[in-house]
């Protein structure tokens, strides 16, 4: 079931190349629902290339039948000809832009619906493992790499290659002699261009690098504004950002240089070659073997070739780059979550009781194998049941919530929600008898309505209203400019703490669960906050399954029962005032914590 990777599998060179053009056919799967917008796509190719050769034999007829016999009636219907064949050339080369742009972008709309959808199903276990930045890369510039190949590289790859197959063709049925003779200047012509081409690329990607640095740099400092100017490190920073400047200017420099070198290059072999074939044909034309028409047309195959080769050389790279960014993408989209619901899930009992028990639970994180978080831990939870999870900081406290949430499987033992294993139940069905309130909470970039709203999507604004007023938070939500309609900014950063935290405590309590876990739900709360919070939890706690986690011992010493957590292990039971007695840890604890802070003590 697991398919955990290390780092090195993920943490990848940015864009790296592949000549494994077949990642490239793996995204055919995403284009087959599209056949029609193919087939058109095709359908144009095909025309605009045969019309673009045939534009050979009309400058041929032109000149041959209306310039050198000096006939205006034909130089008019030669003329037509012509127009003719740039008016299907012009239509038909429309036609093939629009679908295939139009194909590129939807392909890659579909791509990254699914990669997201896959990331959505790979459980924690996973992203201990890979890094964010890398995975969102790939969501956004790996897509956008494939776009561009797909709506425009590879079009251009197939055109030339049709262009190339038949510009050859061409100009050996028009002249065999100056054919052979253009074999062996094009190559002379292209190789050099092909060869500096690839420098003047790589400095392209080395200068948006650069620029890529300048930009990461400031975002970094300017989110960091305030610790900056704290530090007085303004200074520093400013030089800093000035040196990655300056290294992009001399980076871009020097791709503007190699730049202009290629377009003289370009310029002098290109044109040097056609005076070199205009030089050859012309005493062919002279000595009356061919006709000024056949030369024209032969020059303009010569072009058409050279061009087609010139092209293809450019797009081999974004191919390959393309053929890499693919193949990073198929593998995301083929890794396996480890957590699944079973062929056939247990359905778990209605309605829910809340029970939940460890039964002889030992359990490593995938980053951490030579490490058990929980040793072999035993623990009973009854369906109501008030229980307090306390220990120091990396006891297993929070793993335990992580095991109930079924993002981990543990190693050995088994975890059970009313009765049934979680391996065996679907983890969607497990998760919504849940409520969490996490430490940190996560506030979403949108108004204070919506982020209530998340713990239960279908809630009416009564509903969510009347559970912001009992987490104690319309005090707040009052006063902001718009009331429930205000925009909370990225991350909550138009609140504080503590209104980041009664956010959360709405969305649980709005969901309404069996059980309810508490990690340190009131701890960014001041003392009149969290006691009208206090007052709303315990409300909430009756008749419904509550784990807590708590440092502070003055938060839980009303709870049912109190389990003290040590080295991943249950270690004692019991009530506040018989872990007093009977548990060393939990007496010092309590000791450090009651004489340190006299406003902590519990109530007699």
């Amino acid at each position: 079931m697991s398919n955990q990777r290390g780092p090195s599998r993920w943490n990848l060179p940015d864009r790296p190349k592949s000549k494994n053009y077949s990642y490239l056919l793996r995204t055919y799967q995403f284009m087959k629902p599209y056949k029609r917008q193919l087939a058109i796509f095709f359908l144009a190719l095909v025309v605009s290339s045969s019309a673009t050769l045939s534009m050979g034999l009309g400058l041929k007829f032109l000149i041959d039948r209306g310039l050198s016999a000096r006939d205006p009636a034909l130089l008019n219907e030669g003329l037509g000809i012509v127009i003719a064949i740039v008016v299907v050339i012009a239509v038909a080369t429309f036609v093939r832009f629009y679908y295939i742009s139009w194909i590129g972008e939807r392909v890659v709309a579909d791509i990254r619906k699914a990669v997201f959808s896959q990331i959505l199903k790979l459980s924690p276990g996973f992203f201990e493992t890979t890094k964010t930045g890398e995975i969102l890369s790939r969501l956004t510039t790996d897509t956008s790499l494939l776009q561009t190949v797909v709506g425009s590289s590879l079009s251009i790859a197939i055109r030339n290659f049709f262009a190339l197959i038949g510009g050859v063709i061409m100009l050996l049925v028009t002249n065999v002699k100056l054919a052979g003779f253009v074999a062996l200047v094009v190559p002379a012509v292209v190789l050099p261009i092909v060869l500096y081409g690839r420098r003047v690329r790589a400095l392209s990607r080395e200068s948006q690098d650069r620029v890529s640095d300048v930009s990461s740099y400031a975002e970094e400092h300017l989110n960091a504004i305030r610790t900056v100017q704290a530090y007085v490190h303004e200074d520093i920073d400013r030089r800093a950002f000035n040196s990655n400047a300056e290294g992009a200017f001399s980076t871009a420099m020097r791709r503007v240089l190699a730049r202009a070198l290629l377009g003289s290059t370009v310029i002098l072999l290109v044109f040097g070659a056609i005076a070199l074939v205009l030089w050859a044909g012309g005493r062919d034309v002279i000595a009356g073997e061919i006709t000024p028409g056949e030369l024209s047309a032969f020059i303009f195959y010569s072009v058409t070739v050279a061009a087609s080769v010139g092209a293809m050389s450019e797009v081999m790279g974004d191919l390959q780059r393309t053929a890499g960014a693919t193949e990073r993408l198929v593998e995301l989209l083929e890794t396996e979550p480890d957590i699944t619901a079973p062929a056939q899930p247990k359905a778990l009992p209605v309605p829910a009781r809340g029970e939940v028990s460890f039964d002889h639970v030992t359990f490593h994180y995938p980053s951490r194998p030579d490490t058990a978080a929980l040793h072999g831990l035993n623990l009973h939870v009854a369906p109501g049941e008030h229980v307090a999870l306390v220990g120091p900081s990396g006891a297993g406290k929070s793993t335990v919530f992580q095991l109930l949430l079924r993002f981990y499987d543990p190693q050995a033992g088994a975890v059970r929600i009313d009765g049934v294993d979680l391996r065996d139940a679907d983890p969607q069905d497990v998760r919504s008898r849940i409520g969490l309130v996490a430490q940190d909470p996560v506030i979403f970039a949108a108004d204070a309505m919506e982020n209530i709203r998340y713990g239960r999507p279908n809630a009416t604004d009564a509903e969510v209203e009347a559970a912001a007023e009992a987490a104690a938070a319309m005090e707040f939500i009052r006063k902001l400019p718009d009331g429930m309609k205000s925009f909370l900014g990225e991350r909550g950063v138009r609140l504080s703490g503590g209104q980041k935290q009664r956010i959360a405590i709405a969305r649980a309590i709005l969901r309404d669960p069996a059980l309810l876990l508490l990690d340190e739900a009131t701890s960014a709360l001041d003392a009149e906050n969290e006691r009208l919070v206090q007052t709303a939890l315990e409300r909430l706690m009756v008749g419904r399954t509550t784990m807590v986690i708590a440092h502070r011992l003055a938060t839980v010493v009303n709870a049912d029962r109190i389990a003290v957590i040590d080295d991943g292990r249950l270690v004692d039971t019991g009530r506040h005032e018989q872990l007093l007695v009977s548990n060393p840890l939990y007496a010092r604890v309590a000791a450090l914590q009651f004489s340190a802070d006299p406003t902590a003590a519990p109530a007699q």
